[in-house]
């Protein structure tokens, strides 16, 4: 939860060294991060093992936080799945007494998300007003393709002018957050935009927590700077193979 800032443990610096080495070729642009001390030492640990953007500031949001469970926080699972079985209820759709419900938690995913969608169309706007359209084609795909799993991606990944050279991304995020909170962004994405997800993807992945440091990839499309319609494609859910 929110209420106990715990650093990362031994194992969780461990894990945060195996997710930087797993992202250390790919170069971002932005680096957002939960202002909870785990998330902040996890995102400075990942860009620490960047070799390209060592010196990218980190901007802490708290809406980026984990969902706040009020009266459970400090206390084991265990306590947390007993008040909602005294309640009738089942986790992880109970609220706690003081906690968030599930529709509070994806409200702030959904402005989060709309707020990196407008810096996303401010940035290429900029672009454009600065140096032209055409100086966004450069370079070749080979270097811009940089995360791990490219080469088991789909046709999605890749994005072409129309003299068929690959376009550089206007922005590419890490978000570095919580597993519930990250459950129920990925809802969001489901059931309110109609992500498309990879086509091996079961139902209990989709619904299950991500494992510390697991990575998930999408790409979202604004055409023509449409904030109201994204198109959004998830490449990899929950990815652990670097653990």
């Amino acid at each position: 939860g929110q209420g106990v800032d715990e650093p990362l443990s031994a194992t969780g610096f461990r894990q945060a060294d195996a997710a930087g080495l797993f992202l250390s070729n790919v170069k971002f642009t932005h680096v957002f991060s939960s202002d909870l001390l785990r998330a902040k030492q996890t995102a400075a640990t990942i860009l620490g093992k960047n070799k390209f953007c060592k010196d990218l500031e980190i901007k802490y949001d708290a809406r980026l936080r984990e969902r706040k469970y009020g009266v459970a926080e400090g206390r084991p699972l265990t306590d947390l799945k007993a008040m909602a079985k005294a309640a009738g209820e089942l986790c992880p759709s109970y609220t706690p007494s003081g906690g968030e419900t599930l529709d509070e938690v994806r409200e702030r995913a959904r402005d989060f998300f709309e707020f990196l969608c407008q810096l996303a169309v401010e940035l290429e706007q900029k672009e454009q007003d600065t140096h032209g359209v055409a100086s966004r084609s450069s370079g070749t795909s080979e270097e811009q393709l940089v995360f791990p799993w490219t080469n088991h991606c789909s046709e999605a990944e890749l994005s072409f002018d129309n003299s068929g050279a690959s376009k550089i991304l206007d922005a590419n995020i890490l978000v570095v957050s919580h597993g519930a909170y990250m459950r129920n962004w990925i809802g969001y994405f489901v059931s309110d935009l109609n992500c498309t997800l990879p086509t091996n993807l079961t139902k209990s992945q989709l619904s299950s927590v991500s494992p510390n440091t697991g990575v998930s990839h999408f790409i979202i499309k604004l055409e023509n700077g449409n904030l109201l319609k994204p198109e959004i494609t998830c490449v990899c859910l929950n990815q652990d193979s670097h653990l």
